[in-house]
This record gives structure tokens, C-alpha cells and sequence, in this order.
């Protein structure tokens, strides 16, 4: 398999400060979800319409990305995240769609890929979670590996630590939830909410932990495998995602996603938070983009670029997905009042009324690696040499 793709299957709508320089359909499987690059591999995860699973890409012309491995997700569930690191590929698997009645079986749990060949991993282990499943991974590489999961007995997705000391043989090492989440346990928040894990981000000791309508809880990580809570924090924006530690600067960046088609869907936005004091507390909201509002489909806040070891990282800008109002990129110099200083937005894909952008990774050498969750499948974006000088100044020491 080796297919590659270049600008011609997509055209550019509205861009400040970042160029389109290739795009790939990933085989005709568009639905992309999370994408994360290492070394001159990209891997993808697809949402899981089209049926596909994981797509693995060669990058080493970033302009002229070829896909050489591809397949489907398991009967009944999506594997839609992806994780690398210490030569192995994590990737999820839960059940899909989330509201269907099965009468079926279906995968549920974490599929560990080894990656001797990194354009190729072969499956060497899953842990099996029970319940629905696994939704989103955190792995930088050691020995833990955490993820939220609905395993059985629980209603809703917690928070779970994985021992990857025997990668063949994951287990369970850690897990926290909010006091209400488990069968049989009374609920204790407002009728109408939700209150479940999505991801934690970590920096030193502390988690921070997206949790729906619950907004951020802060934990103690000390030990891993005894995580505690130390912090909360509401905001009344619904859906929290995304909680991106800005550790040398006392600051969290959270993303409220968009779950809700529009037109005139709750606005999702992005917060910056100060986390230095006793209390953490709501700073500033960076520049929500207009006229969007109206249009089908989603608008509003989603993933962002998550500094991971090996990416470019930067504690002052800040890389965001908006679904329909496609990628934009805000500076944290004075985090009281974030600008936006690019954007761009692709023209809808075949058969879509607006673009659905749902995540991004912007790799060691400042490109830009972005999805659509229908049909838009791959684009790769270089920074024009204003952002790119900015980004160079904005860079965190290699």
C-alpha cells in the first residue's frame, strides 16, 4: 500500500498565518480523530463511521504524506485514539455507537501495538477494561499509562491507570471517580448534567482532569497508582475536554468541547486558568471566532496540541481544533487577554455542509498535522514566517 495525496483534493477557505501544503483522504476512511506524529510515522484514529480504525502514514515528505497501513476497527466498537511512545502504539477500544442497544459483542478495553517496524505494528497485547470500554489515553512513555474508561460497574467514564511494565500483559493499576459514578451509589450532582472523565494532562505531581459538566478536578499523582483529588474547579461552561498544563506559568488551558450540532448550539469555548494560588480561578476566554454560530454541524472548542515530549512545545501559544471554524492559534503572552494570531479553515469536503476539524498535532519542526471527524480526512499545514518566527521565540527548551 502506498498512496499518496497532495493539495488537490482540498482547497483552502480562510487562513491567516498558516498554509495548506498537502492533504490525503486516508484511503476514502475521511473520519479522522486523533493524530500524533513520531519520527517519520504519523498514525491516525478514525471516529469510527466509516467502519475504519487506525491509519498509518509515511511523513518523510510531509508534502506528499503515503499511507501504508490501514484497518478496521473491531465489529461494534471504534479505536479513535492513538498514543506513542518507548516503541509502542496504545490505541482504544470501546463501544460504537455510544447510545446503540447490542445485542452483539464488542471490543472493549486498550490494544497495545509493538513497533519494530513503526510504519507497521503488530498487535502483542489488549487489557480487557469490561463495561463499554475505553475512550481517550494518556502515554508519554514509563511504566503507567491512564485513560478514561467505563469499565463494569460504573455508569459513566472514571478515571484508570494501566501498568505497562509487561506491555503483552497491561494491567489495571489505579482509578478514581467521582463519588455518585458507580452502580448502586447515590448521585450527587443536578439533574440534566453530566459528570465524567475525559483526560488528564499531568505536570509534576498534579492531573489535571477534563470532567464534562463537573469542569476540572485537580489530582494528587504522586503515586500513581493512589490518585487523590486535591482541586475542582466549575465554570459553568459544559462538556470540559481538554486541561493543557502550562506548569511554568502557574496556568491550565481548558477546552469546553462542542457536543451539539448548530445552528445557535451552547457556546463551547477555550479558558485560560490560574492554577498558582490555592484556589485555581478563571483568568480569561480566548477570542471566540464569529459567524459560525449559524451553520449545521459543530461549532466550537475541541482538542488541543498537547505538548507532548518529541512535539513542538510552548508554554505561550497555544494550538487549538473549533470544528467548523477550523484551527485557530492563540498567544498567552499576557494570559489576562489571548489573542489569535492564525487561523485556518479548510472549504467543506465533498458531501459536507461546513468542515468538522477535530484534531491537531504540531510536530517537533513547527508542522501542523490536522483531522476531520466526517469525511476531510488528512491536511498538513506549514506556518507562514511570521508565526513561524513567533513560534520560534515561543518554543520551550529541546
Amino acid at each position: 500500500m502506498d498512496e499518496r495525496a497532495t493539495t488537490g483534493s482540498a482547497a483552502t477557505a480562510s487562513a491567516a498565518g498558516l498554509r495548506l501544503i498537502a492533504h490525503h483522504d486516508l484511503g476514502g476512511y475521511g473520519d479522522g480523530m486523533q493524530v500524533i506524529r513520531h519520527g517519520n510515522a504519523l498514525y491516525v484514529g478514525h471516529t469510527g463511521t466509516s467502519g475504519m480504525g487506525t491509519s498509518v502514514l509515511d511523513v518523510t515528505d510531509p508534502a506528499r504524506p503515503a499511507l501504508v497501513s490501514q484497518w478496521p476497527a473491531p465489529p461494534r466498537s471504534h479505536t479513535h485514539k492513538v498514543q506513542v511512545a518507548d516503541g509502542l502504539l496504545l490505541v482504544n477500544a470501546e463501544k460504537f455507537p455510544y447510545r446503540a442497544q447490542l445485542t452483539e459483542p464488542f471490543s472493549a478495553g486498550l490494544i497495545v501495538y509493538e513497533l519494530s517496524d513503526p510504519l507497521r505494528p503488530r498487535q502483542i497485547g489488549f487489557w480487557p477494561s469490561g463495561g463499554r470500554g475505553v475512550h481517550r489515553i494518556v502515554w508519554t512513555g514509563g511504566q503507567y499509562a491512564h485513560m478514561s474508561a467505563i469499565p463494569d460497574g460504573f455508569t459513566d467514564r472514571i478515571w484508570v491507570v494501566a501498568d505497562l511494565s509487561d506491555p503483552a500483559r497491561p494491567v489495571e493499576a489505579g482509578r478514581w471517580w467521582w463519588p455518585g459514578q458507580g452502580e448502586g451509589e447515590e448521585r450527587g450532582w443536578p439533574p440534566g448534567e453530566r459528570y465524567a472523565a475525559h483526560h488528564a494532562l499531568i505536570a509534576g505531581d498534579r492531573a489535571y482532569l477534563g470532567y464534562d459538566d463537573a469542569g476540572m478536578v485537580i489530582l494528587d499523582v504522586s503515586d500513581l497508582t493512589s490518585p487523590r483529588q486535591v482541586g475542582h474547579l466549575s465554570w459553568g461552561g459544559g462538556s470540559t475536554h481538554t486541561c493543557l498544563p502550562l506548569p511554568g506559568r502557574g496556568l491550565v488551558v481548558a477546552t469546553d468541547e462542542q457536543v451539539r450540532d448548530g445552528p445557535d448550539a451552547p457556546m463551547r469555548a477555550i479558558r485560560v486558568i490560574d492554577v498558582a494560588g490555592e484556589r485555581p480561578q478563571v483568568r480569561s476566554v480566548c477570542p471566540h471566532p464569529a459567524g459560525y454560530g449559524h451553520l449545521p454541524l459543530r461549532f466550537g472548542a475541541h482538542n488541543l496540541h498537547e505538548n507532548q515530549p518529541g512535539s513542538y512545545r510552548s508554554e505561550r501559544l497555544v494550538f487549538a481544533s473549533y470544528f467548523s471554524a477550523g484551527v485557530r492559534v492563540y498567544d498567552l503572552a499576557d494570559p489576562a487577554n489571548p489573542v489569535e494570531v492564525a487561523h485556518w479553515e479548510p472549504e467543506p469536503p465533498a458531501g459536507q455542509p461546513v468542515p468538522q476539524i477535530n484534531d491537531l498535532f504540531v510536530d517537533d519542526t513547527g508542522m501542523l498535522w490536522v483531522t476531520d471527524r466526517i469525511g476531510g480526512g488528512l491536511y498538513v499545514l506549514e506556518p507562514e514566517p511570521a508565526l513561524a518566527e513567533l513560534m520560534a521565540q515561543s518554543r520551550l527548551a529541546r
